[in-house]
């Protein structure tokens, strides 16, 4: 009797995403976000698409992407920041992100790592 052994190849969560599943993630968080009627008035009169842009070219560096590409060298945790809001706000924000994380069937450690990353190591 032949055994088969499963072989996996290790790939990363944006090789799994790709490009285009990173930005539906953003667009979906964003809309979690928006939602929130505490949070919502904080996006009132944003540059939504940069901060779209910026947050999916950090989340695509903390999934295993390209560490360019509209994120501006920054880190997208900032751009929470300077909106005031309080760490109670802030952790719900990442909590939104990693609600459309999990929702997506990736690793907890992969998700922490994203919330980190989008955090600017402050608060996850």
């Amino acid at each position: 009797m032949r055994t088969t052994e499963l072989v996996t190849c290790p790939r990363s969560a944006f090789d799994w995403l790709g490009p285009a599943g990173v930005r539906a993630v953003v667009i979906r968080w964003l809309r979690l976000v928006a939602a929130d009627a505490e949070l919502a008035p904080y996006l009132i009169g944003l540059d939504r698409p940069r901060l779209a842009g910026r947050l999916t070219a950090q989340l695509a560096s903390a999934l295993g992407g390209p560490a360019s590409g509209g994120g501006g060298g920054r880190a997208a945790g900032g751009a929470w920041r300077r909106l005031g809001l309080t760490d109670e706000q802030h952790w719900r924000v990442l909590d939104y992100l990693a609600a459309v994380l999990c929702g997506l069937g990736l690793p907890v450690d992969t998700i922490v790592a994203a919330q980190r990353a989008v955090a600017g190591e402050a608060h996850a």
